[in-house]
């Protein structure tokens, strides 16, 4: 039980890849709480995570943009477990697209805030307790663009360098309290988002559903979409002691699309 008595707060756990690293901690003995802006789903992974691995769990209503809403669950985690998170996984994001002259301040801001003052504040809400235990791991869902730019996601592209700049800067100011701060990046992978993102091709095109995700997945050397369980092993790997010489990296999980 590579987790066993750690506790780990996962933000945009209610689907997708939070999901999947709140099971893939649980199995390993992590007692999980769970945030998202949806109260049902988060709801609902909480309990079957309970119901199926017999650890301690907690849903949280968290929307991690607004720095009182953060405070109001990082209280409650403390309340709930008696102390902060060991590990924290900044995994809630948004992803939008629209051309740069359409790109109006609204979307610009939401991405920026969702994406990077989130996982800014959220981190910064954990670090203090973790630096006074003298271990601690911070796991920030970025993307593969976060290292490369795409025609009609400078939004979305600009949120995520911005997480993996300030994921390198951390990672070295901690790097010698027992703290190792990673990021992960994915490629395109077989969640909500993407299929949102194969609606928005197919409304721009005029291309069919199984041809917008034939064109995603051509994208990819392997010609496949990643997995959530693939991103939830990395991030175990990160999160347990196996990995506590990994700090300061942005590891691809994509299949090969890009190569450094």
């Amino acid at each position: 039980m590579k987790l066993q008595n750690k506790l780990a707060l996962i933000t945009g756990g209610g689907r997708g890849i939070g999901r999947a690293v709140a099971f893939a901690f649980a199995r390993e003995g992590a007692n999980v709480a769970v945030a998202a802006r949806t109260k049902d789903q988060v709801e609902g992974v909480a309990l079957e995570i309970k119901n199926e691995h017999n650890v301690e769990t907690l849903a949280l209503v968290c929307d991690v943009s607004n720095l009182d809403s953060v405070q109001q669950a990082f209280a409650q985690v403390s309340d709930t477990f008696g102390h902060n998170p060991d590990i924290i996984v900044n995994n809630a994001g948004i992803a939008e697209s629209a051309a740069f002259v359409k790109t109006d301040d609204e979307l610009w801001h939401r991405h920026l805030a969702i994406n990077l003052s989130g996982t800014f504040y959220c981190s910064r809400a954990a670090l203090p307790a973790m630096l006074e235990r003298g271990w601690g791991r911070i796991i920030n869902i970025a993307s593969i663009a976060g290292k490369t730019g795409a025609p009609y996601i400078a939004a979305y592209a600009a949120s995520k360098h911005g997480v993996l700049g300030m994921t390198r800067s951390l990672a070295l100011e901690v790097a010698a309290r027992g703290i190792t701060v990673n990021a992960i990046c994915p490629g395109y992978v077989d969640t909500e988002m993407t299929t949102r993102g194969i609606e928005n091709i197919t409304a721009k095109t005029g291309r069919s559903a199984a041809e917008g995700l034939a064109a995603i997945k051509r994208m990819s050397p392997q010609n496949r979409l990643i997995t959530v369980e693939e991103v939830a092993a990395l991030a175990l790997l990160l999160a347990a002691d196996d990995g506590s010489g990994i700090n300061g990296q942005a590891i691809n999980v994509d299949g090969g699309t890009l190569l450094f």
